[in-house]
């Protein structure tokens, strides 16, 4: 009867995880299909989907865990870090709808997948060790990847604009940040108060980024946007490709782990090429589909390199 119990929990996490990552794919395919359709601002697309799930989040925090919010708020030393969270939070948000706008949802995603090399790196500084040949495997595999995607397979030429390629990696420096930032928090407060925590600053860091004209100083804009528009938008991109995202992935990485939930997170970047080709209509070529494979790839080897570790070590 456990045995049971444990392979159901199991089976329900691996689908919600997986539904969180297709869900994360589906907004950087609405954040596409946006950018084609009306004119509209990264800084206020960021801040309206930073309003919607946080305003989602607050809710699902008050009535489930209210207790534990306002005991961490109150805490100096964990407000900071909370504060900190959720600045990586909103440059994540933002740099990523800025690198759909420089390119495309799926082009988007899989240099985010980048992130992945970047936590490697930081994990091997903080421990003092050189990565090992797993996970080396992995890192060409994500810079072959990066190659065929920004020039296309022809090394004399870039098929993306340099400013996708600088959004991109940007996006997935701000992502490790937001990986790495809260895990001092999670044993003292438990998963879903500190990501719901992180959620409300970054709502509050994007409305002041947006009301104080975005990053570069522009006035801020509210784009005129027709009832589907408003729909994407909110639901699309706020509700569903952020906070039902946020919350379905880390439900699901609860009961699988988070081996298992990285592995399954590759489901981000292939659902958004995949939704890009079949609803938007986005041109892919061999050399973009060759660099989603080694990316998911370099997650499988980098996310497995600890497993076979333990393994080895358990079996000598």
């Amino acid at each position: 009867m456990a045995n049971m119990q444990a392979g159901s929990r199991f089976r329900l996490g691996v689908l919600s995880a997986s539904a969180g990552a297709i869900l994360w794919g589906f907004s950087g395919s609405c954040a596409q299909y946006l950018y084609e359709h009306y004119t509209i601002d990264p800084a206020f697309m960021t801040a309206a989907r930073s309003l919607v799930s946080g305003m989602l989040f607050l809710l699902f925090i008050l009535c489930t865990k209210r207790d534990v919010l306002v005991r961490m708020l109150q805490d100096a030393p964990s407000r900071g870090h909370v504060i900190f969270f959720g600045v990586g939070i909103f440059l994540s948000q933002f740099t990523f709808v800025s690198s759909v706008a420089a390119t495309n949802a799926g082009t988007a995603c899989v240099l985010q997948s980048l992130a992945t090399v970047f936590v490697l790196v930081v994990t091997c500084v903080r421990r003092h060790r050189l990565p090992r040949v797993i996970e080396l495997c992995g890192v060409v595999c994500a810079v072959v990847a990066t190659w065929l995607i920004a020039t296309g397979g022809d090394f004399t030429q870039l098929s993306l604009p340099v400013a996708g390629i600088v959004w991109g990696i940007i996006n997935a420096l701000a992502v490790t940040l937001y990986i790495m930032a809260p895990h001092r928090l999670y044993p003292q407060w438990g998963t879903m108060p500190v990501i719901s925590a992180g959620m409300i600053a970054a709502m509050l860091v994007g409305q002041i980024v947006w009301a104080l004209g975005g990053l570069w100083g522009n006035p801020p804009q509210i784009p005129v946007l027709d009832v589907w528009g408003i729909v994407v938008l909110v639901v699309g991109v706020g509700a569903l490709g952020t906070f039902l995202s946020f919350g379905l992935y880390l439900y699901g990485v609860a009961k699988v782990g988070s081996i298992y939930g990285s592995l399954l997170g590759t489901f981000e970047p292939a659902s958004a090429m995949i939704l890009a080709v079949v609803w938007l209509g986005t041109a892919m070529t061999g050399a973009d589909w060759a660099g989603l494979v080694l990316m998911i790839a370099m997650v499988f080897l980098v996310t497995l390199s600890p497993l076979l570790t333990k393994t080895s070590q358990s079996n000598s």
